[in-house]
């Protein structure tokens, strides 16, 4: 199977640091996220991989170096404009089904194949973890263990998405409909999702352990030196 991994966007909530270096290349325990990602892909079995790139793509193109330099080939594809998740996706040109996860977050070593193992079904899967109470991340509407509402505006329940998808064909047939009018950019990959689960799809909501993401500059300290949210 093949993975998208989305390493194009500008890291807005990381600025000043993201003005200067590119969100994927930024470290969790010392080592750039995208290098720890793209270890744990090939680790799942993932037979090679599409780096979608953007804002400061050199920097991200140079860490990652030759086609295997982490164990699984890499080819490129620049975006560029920002224009969301589902335009890079789209233009990944991957062959469905395949492994879709943004750049900037680090699974719990095993959730990335735990993932694959229980997504093998259906038109397609989005990672779910339980996160109480945190205060800004979108909520999702799970039922009998299926998506029903991929951003669900009533942020009912205790279930955030993962960045970690599984795209199959009903929802990678939807990425033309939900990347040109009458959508406005930026066009996202939920979109697709949900527009498929509107048509009838069935996407499962496939739990994973918790996650480490590099979201505001505080999170760079915290992932790096972890005794000191114990001092706050």
């Amino acid at each position: 199977m093949e993975a998208v991994v989305i390493a194009a966007g500008e890291g807005r909530r990381l600025r000043p640091l993201t003005e200067r270096w590119a969100k994927p290349v930024l470290p969790i325990d010392g080592r750039p996220v995208l290098a720890t990602l793209l270890r744990e892909l090939d680790s799942a079995g993932i037979e090679s991989v599409v780096v979608v790139t953007g804002h400061l793509a050199q920097q991200v193109e140079r860490l990652v170096g030759g086609p295997g330099a982490f164990g699984v080939p890499v080819r490129f594809v620049r975006q560029p404009e920002p224009l969301g998740s589902a335009d890079a996706v789209a233009r990944a040109d991957a062959r469905p089904p395949y492994l879709v996860t943004a750049a900037d977050t680090v699974y719990r070593p095993g959730d990335v194949a735990a993932f694959l193992a229980g997504a093998a079904t259906g038109a397609g899967a989005i990672a779910v973890r339980p996160e109480p109470g945190h205060p800004w991340r979108n909520r999702i509407r799970v039922e009998a263990d299926r998506v029903v509402r991929v951003v669900d505006p009533s942020r009912a329940g205790d279930l955030t998405p993962a960045p970690l998808m599984l795209v199959a064909p009903a929802v990678h047939e939807r990425l033309a409909q939900v990347t040109a009018a009458p959508y406005k950019p930026p066009y996202e990959l939920a979109e697709a999702f949900q527009v498929a689960i509107d048509d009838g799809a069935e996407v499962l909501a496939a739990p994973v352990g918790p996650t480490r993401d590099l979201t505001f500059p505080v999170d760079l300290v915290q992932e790096n030196f972890p005794y000191l949210r114990g001092l706050e």
